[in-house]
């Protein structure tokens, strides 16, 4: 008996002293997760505008191109921001083109 109130006194001082923590993300994830998630979403529009297209369609398509265009150029700014939380060089000519190319898309219609 004196053994479990002993054991039992051991895992409750453990809990009380080392409280799991739970880890949030940090500036730099957010940052990156918005880059990956606004840089899919804008791909999977210029997709479906181009399956549209091949099936004759081109309903909505200046509207989804700007869409996915302003989705891309948000993603940019976000991939930015990571690399300065990052304290590291971005890599600006391969940004600049991207920043070219969704401008371009956007300028299209």
């Amino acid at each position: 008996m004196i053994k479990n109130l002993f054991s039992l006194f051991l895992i409750l001082l453990t809990c009380i002293f080392l409280p799991s923590q739970i880890r949030g993300e940090t500036a730099l994830e957010i940052y990156m997760n918005d880059f990956y998630s606004k840089s899919k979403e804008a791909s999977q529009i210029l997709k479906e505008i181009e399956n549209g297209l091949k099936e004759g369609s081109r309903r909505k398509v200046c509207s989804r191109q700007r869409e996915a265009a302003t989705l891309g150029l948000l993603a940019n700014k976000s991939l930015i921001k990571a690399f300065e939380i990052e304290g590291t060089q971005p890599p600006m000519r391969a940004i600049k083109a991207s920043q070219q190319r969704w401008e371009s898309i956007l300028n299209e219609c």
